[in-house]
């Protein structure tokens, strides 16, 4: 098996390029990688990876004809990830239609699928965070992003298919290779640089007072490493489904920015301002994954605390990636 090839969409993204460097790290070098390389950050992303061959994703389908039986299995990373993205024929043709496409070909010929879902699927929270298949339908996504991702998870489900793949859901994933990410990079990511220039953080006032103090709203933040890993432990089973990847607790948004004041050692200094309104109907005040079924062998290598304080320390203030 490790001399057939895994392919991995979204190669020069941050799951994505977190996926080859784990692969090559496991010794994995059979790779064929695919993406658009549109950000100088995602060329610099895979400089030291090795791989065999790097398609740009418009070409994906032509070269997988006739190599049927020398794929081992296909990571799916690429997709629009913009929450604010209102362009719903683009999502649809490039998140939903274009994995149902991979997937189809994947079940035609016995090739492992593992594909990104979203948290954003979950919608406010009120149907809560379980992945179990049979509340899928209960779900009401809040922008058209998560729904173009839990169209494709409704597809699998209606097909009968969802258990011969594999969903990821990730939460709030941070860490190294994100800079090409612009407004949907990590707030970890987006508070350094203002805390190394102004020394405070702003942070939305809670639109929920009765729930949630100012900066008490809530998020699964799981760090990029451990996400990684999770995910490249389906390369090696045979269950499928959907499945959660985040820590299985939830940190505050206040936490969150005290743990990046003490990796800068920083005196924490926070404001709070008002959110805006066009915000207010597709923001999430609490997520938080629901992890028992992804089995015992769930667990994560780091604490808020010790991701970030590496994450600063290690990528970001030396500009490294992984």
């Amino acid at each position: 098996m490790d001399q057939k090839i895994t392919i991995v969409t979204g190669a020069g993204g941050l799951i994505g390029s977190g996926i080859v460097r784990y692969l090559n790290d496991q010794g994995h070098t059979n790779l064929v990688l695919v993406d658009h390389l549109d950000h100088p950050h995602k060329v610099r992303h895979l400089q030291d990876k090795r791989y065999k061959e790097l398609l740009p994703i418009q070409k994906l389908p032509t070269w997988l004809q006739g190599r049927e039986s020398e794929i081992r299995a296909i990571f799916h990373l690429g997709a629009c990830s913009d929450t604010l993205e209102q362009n719903e024929n683009f999502l649809r043709e490039n998140n939903t239609l274009y994995t149902q496409k991979l997937a189809e070909y994947c079940l035609e010929h016995g090739i492992r699928f593992i594909y990104a879902s979203s948290a954003a699927t979950y919608g406010n929270g009120e149907r809560g965070f379980s992945d179990n298949h049979q509340l899928l339908e209960q779900l009401e996504p809040l922008n058209l992003y998560g729904k173009s991702k839990h169209s494709f998870d409704l597809w699998a489900l209606k097909e009968g298919v969802l258990d011969q793949i594999v969903g990821l859901k990730y939460f709030n994933v941070f860490g190294p290779n994100e800079s090409h990410k612009g407004r949907m990079a990590s707030m970890v990511f987006k508070m350094v640089p203002v805390i190394q220039k102004e020394g405070v953080i702003r942070l939305f006032k809670s639109t929920e007072p009765d729930r949630f103090e100012d900066g008490g709203q809530c998020r699964d933040f799981i760090y990029l490493k451990d996400a990684v890993q999770m995910t490249c432990r389906f390369l090696d089973e045979s269950r499928g489904g959907i499945f959660n990847i985040g820590m299985g607790k939830a940190t505050t948004w206040n936490e969150l920015a005290g743990a990046v004041f003490k990796a800068l050692n920083k005196p924490i200094q926070i404001e709070y301002i008002e959110m805006p309104i066009k915000l207010r109907t597709q923001y999430q005040n609490y997520t938080c994954a629901e992890m028992n079924k992804y089995g015992p062998s769930f667990r994560v290598n780091y604490s808020i605390e010790s991701a970030v304080d590496e994450y600063v320390n290690e990528y970001l203030i030396p500009s490294q990636v992984w």
